[in-house]
């Protein structure tokens, strides 16, 4: 009767989390972190700005949703975002490169 319980209160547990929007990038962190310095370069640099094509803050990544850059990445991928250095670099990514990406930003 106890194993029952513990059961359906995982499989409760579950369910919750997986409708409340509550997900792990399907990457690997530890992955990315050799795979990081073309992103580092302008993310990793606090209050960075770029001159090209215009002058604007360049986002954070760190703490960032893994989901947010993962759409994001795809975007300049497949042309719904448009800015040069990064549809230029996003281009050069893999499905597993993003979900990489996703994982390591969502953690630090």
């Amino acid at each position: 009767m106890k194993q029952k319980l513990v059961t359906n209160l995982l499989l409760t547990l579950g369910l919750l989390l997986a409708f409340s929007g509550v997900t792990q990038a399907a990457g690997d962190a530890a992955a990315a972190k050799e795979k990081l310095s073309m992103c580092e370069g302008c993310h990793g640099i606090p209050g960075y700005k770029t001159a090209f094509p215009t002058a604007y803050h360049v986002p954070k990544l760190g703490g960032q949703h893994a989901e947010y850059i993962i759409k994001a990445l795809e975007g300049y991928q497949n042309g719904t975002r448009n800015h040069p250095t990064m549809t230029g670099l996003a281009k050069t990514l893999s499905q597993q490169d993003i979900e990489d990406f996703a994982a390591y930003y969502s953690k630090n």
